[in-house]
């Protein structure tokens, strides 16, 4: 009776309303698995001309799709799950979005909260399971009240530093009618940095004999990549990266100091310890710190949208807080390059990585050798090509030397470095820009992980690449094993014959027989249309040789 009481006051129902929120929001996709507790939120969405569903085979291929719609165009990705089991899948993809700085939204669905005739079937408290991992978490409990929660929880998402969003639709609220109408987008600019503080951050850089640039996460932003340069150009102060800020300034550059992918002792590393000043743009503690500082040691600039989170390794002496890339203007308007600055042997150590790297790049042994790998991929791929990595050993050796020209070209984790997100990132990053190649490279552990996301990207019509590293084993773990004495047990197994998997779901597979082969199919795959799978027998015999022993010896003698 309520129901039908509610229906004949006019207005328009909940879930309507709901979908022209998210049209005002400017929402182009909606990734997920519905359940029955979104159908009137599915009908909804089946009359809207602006949004396109995109069904995935798994929650967390659906809201790695939204983190990585949101990590490309700083706007928030969408995606939507039922209760229970389908709420439960998107924690690591909020987990995911919030430690990387993602903007996202998801939408779950939940029984009604006025009446259920269900008992505690499937029912969970999905909104305190995502208090920890989100920026905001709200069970709607009225249908007047949905145009400002979907603009609260877009705003939040986009909000620096961005991050996962969440909004629970119980069914009756879904099915309610409501006179609300949505709200429109605010606009808004960050602040900018207070002129004191940049002053004194000009003064620390004239005043220093060899300061150092170092670009993180929250660098990898907007414009902040061209103001980058722009100041690089104009003072000539070398620059470094971390895994999360490759690629803001073209890596080419002959400034360029390499990127700290290890933690230590790498020859990056040596060239941050010659530094006596450091500037450190868009830190994010999220990300393995690319130097420690210590009582006495070299002083360090913050520069971000928000102050410093000091621990024991962290703690700057000066801090510019606001909208980095007009920090960094500010910094550049307001700086005279200093003729006693002196970064000989900073770009030394560079010279010295890019010289031990050239024979290993050149080493054509079979299973494939890592850093032979890492080059004959930038070498097929042109310059605003996008690869998407998954988690595993190879991302040390795909983030030290594969050069990053532009921008999110070199999409990989090192917030959450969860396992199974490779596939469905390239997956959003082909949706997004048809008109570039795009790569997923995964180890045989994350790809299957994620797999089934394969038949999506075949019914979408995508055309992607994913090259699969196979070791039967999970490496990374395994290559800890070994470095800590361990014996090698507990992280081997079997592979499906990829080939046979690939063509299962409609697309083309392929397994590399020499280096030579990899060659010509990284080319045959660039210049075919479709959804292509590269079986890749790889050799990681020599990682701990090289990554922990031959590197820290040879950057240490410099």
């Amino acid at each position: 009776m309520a129901d039908s009481a509610n229906h004949a006051s006019g207005g328009k129902k909940a879930s309507d309303l709901f979908i022209e929120c998210l049209e005002e929001e400017g929402c182009e996709y909606i990734f997920g698995v519905p359940g029955e507790e979104n159908l009137d939120f599915l009908d909804s969405l089946s009359r809207s001309t602006k949004i396109k569903l995109i069904l995935t085979r798994h929650e967390q291929g659906a809201g790695f799709m939204a983190a990585t719609y949101g990590r490309h165009t700083g706007k928030t990705g969408v995606c939507i799950a039922t209760l229970g089991p389908g709420a439960t899948n998107f924690v690591t993809a909020a987990a995911y979005a919030t430690l990387g700085g993602m903007p996202m939204m998801m939408i779950t669905g939940q029984k009604p909260i006025k009446k259920s005739k269900q008992g505690r079937f499937q029912i969970l408290d999905v909104v305190s399971m995502m208090a920890p991992i989100t920026k905001f978490t709200h069970q709607m409990q009225s249908s007047d009240n949905i145009p400002s929660r979907v603009r609260e929880a877009y705003r939040l998402a986009e909000e620096e530093k961005p991050g996962a969003t969440h909004i629970e639709l119980p069914e009756d609220i879904a099915d309610e009618h409501t006179e609300s109408t949505p709200l429109k987008r605010s606009l808004v600019r960050r602040p900018n940095a207070d002129a004191k503080s940049v002053a004194q951050a000009v003064e620390a850089l004239q005043n220093a004999k060899a300061p150092v640039l170092v670009i993180g996460a929250g660098a990898n932003r907007k414009l902040t990549g061209k103001m980058l340069a722009e100041f690089v150009e104009k003072t000539g102060i070398p620059f470094l990266t971390t895994q999360l800020g490759k690629g803001v300034i073209d890596e080419r550059h002959p400034k360029f100091l390499g990127c700290a992918a290890l933690s230590a002792g790498d020859f990056v590393h040596r060239a941050v310890e010659d530094a006596d000043l450091i500037v450190n743009v868009g830190h994010d503690v999220i990300e393995k710190p690319p130097f420690f500082m210590r009582e006495g040691g070299t002083p360090v600039i913050h520069v971000s949208t928000k102050t410093a989170e000091v621990d024991p390794v962290y703690f700057p002496s000066i801090e510019v807080i606001g909208d980095i890339a007009n920090a960094i203007w500010q910094m550049k308007e307001a700086i005279t390059p200093n003729p006693a600055w002196n970064f000989d042997h900073m770009l030394a150590y560079r010279a010295a990585e890019v010289a031990h790297t050239a024979p290993l790049a050149a080493d054509a042994r079979f299973p494939i050798f890592p850093p032979h790998l890492v080059q004959q991929i930038r070498d097929a791929l042109p310059e605003d090509a996008i690869i998407c990595l998954d988690n595993g050993v190879y991302k040390i050796w795909f983030a030290r030397g594969y050069a990053a020209y532009q921008p999110n070209t070199v999409l990989l984790d090192n917030a959450l470095a969860t396992m199974g997100a490779g596939l469905p990132s390239a997956m959003m990053s082909a949706m997004l820009y048809p008109d570039r190649k795009v790569m997923a490279i995964c180890g045989d552990g994350g790809f299957m992980m994620n797999s089934q996301e394969m038949e999506t990207a075949v019914r979408l019509g995508l055309n992607l690449t994913v090259l699969i590293l196979n070791d039967s084993s999970y490496g990374m773990i395994r290559w800890k094993q070994a470095n800590m004495g361990f014996e090698d047990f507990g992280l081997t197994y079997g592979n499906p014959d990829f080939v046979k998997y690939a063509e299962a779901y409609g697309a083309n597979g392929y397994r590399v027989e020499s280096a030579a082969h990899l060659k010509e199919l990284l080319a045959h795959c660039n210049s075919t249309p479709g959804v292509h799978l590269i079986d890749c027998p790889v050799d990681y015999s020599e990682n701990d040789q090289i990554l922990n022993k031959d590197i820290k010896e040879l950057s240490k003698a410099l």
